[in-house]
């Protein structure tokens, strides 16, 4: 049998968002410790990351260094793919220039790059494990390009990780999202995403499953993650597939670490940003307001060739990493 532990979205960052009133990054810490804990106990022979491993590419080499201690406890492998926090200007091709791009270099965690197969294999079972990491398109194209593998004649069972945006109910207009009745594929027996932090239940079809637990890290204040407590996922491959949530133990209920008072404030912001959207879209046509997506919509309304299109957002990744760079990172 083949045990597998995924978690996602730990956001590891040096300082506590707005929203939290608790020693954020004391309590990220015993997350993590936990999780280390869990894999240690339960026996796995893997522990699988979904993405923003970082809340930012950049992160301060001191926090690094505290939390790459706790992940080299892990007497197993950490595979993870790279989320939107972990990179620059949306682009995975930066990853070798960011804290992620570091620890995979000096064997902390085992970066998945898409084409790129690992496999995890123990009493004659093989399970073949792949990922795609966050890119500008993902969820704006078709989700096959993205959730969907080819799963080898070796392996009796194919998981595949992808930090792209996979709901169970639709999103609002603009926010590129995905539909999990979408994505089942007959080589894909287990789809783990992540990105989207209040996760989703767990779903099922005819021996296949698409999982998400929701985010180990909770950075805001939103009445979902007031209820919601992290959890992360043991895999078990056998006969079949058998999938257990795990909650972490030591994470307080919502009310005791999210700032309450916040809430109105975020909502005001939440009604003048609606606002100025509305604005920018009765100007233009745009279907989001950062500049990538900005890039997007002249590039579309412009007829603009889609490798002037990239090379404009190669160099918005190079801008972010330069101006990263000369402002440090809190930590």
């Amino acid at each position: 049998m083949v045990r597998l532990l995924y978690v996602t979205d730990t956001h590891i960052r040096g300082t506590a968002p707005r929203s939290r009133v608790d020693d954020f990054v004391g309590t990220l810490r015993e997350k993590l410790a936990e999780v280390v804990e869990i894999a240690r106990r339960e026996r796995v022979d893997a522990v699988l990351h979904g993405g923003d491993l970082f809340d930012r590419p950049d992160i301060s080499p001191a926090v690094v260094r505290e939390f790459a201690r706790i992940l080299r406890q892990l007497k197993v492998p950490l595979y993870t793919i790279a989320g939107n926090h972990d990179i620059y200007g949306h682009n995975p091709d930066t990853v070798n220039r960011s804290m992620l791009g570091l620890l995979d270099a000096f064997g902390v965690i085992r970066l998945l790059h898409p084409g790129q197969r690992a496999w995890v294999r123990q009493q004659g079972i093989a399970v073949q494990v792949t990922g795609q990491p966050f890119h500008y398109q993902l969820d704006k194209r078709d989700p096959a390009e993205d959730y969907r593998v080819e799963k080898s004649v070796e392996a009796d069972y194919a998981v595949h990780m992808v930090h792209g945006m996979a709901v169970d109910r639709a999103l609002p207009e603009g926010v590129a999202h995905t539909m999990v009745n979408q994505l089942w594929y007959e080589d894909v027996d287990v789809l783990l995403t992540g990105h989207y932090h209040a996760g989703f239940p767990l779903q099922h079809r005819d021996g296949r499953y698409i999982i998400n637990p929701g985010a180990l890290a909770r950075i805001n204040n939103h009445p979902s993650e007031m209820k919601r407590l992290p959890q992360v996922v043991l895999l078990s491959f056998g006969d079949r597939v058998d999938v257990r949530f795990l909650p972490i133990t030591c994470a307080s209920p919502g009310e005791m670490v999210l700032d309450r008072s916040y809430l109105e404030k975020a909502a005001y912001r939440e009604e003048k940003m609606a606002s100025f959207v509305q604005e920018v879209r009765a100007a233009g046509d745009f279907k989001g307001i950062g500049i990538l997506d900005i890039v997007e919509e002249i590039a579309r309304l412009e007829g603009i060739d889609d490798e002037v299109k990239a090379e404009a957002m190669r160099r918005i990744a190079v801008a972010q990493e330069r101006l990263a760079g000369e402002g440090g990172e809190d930590g």
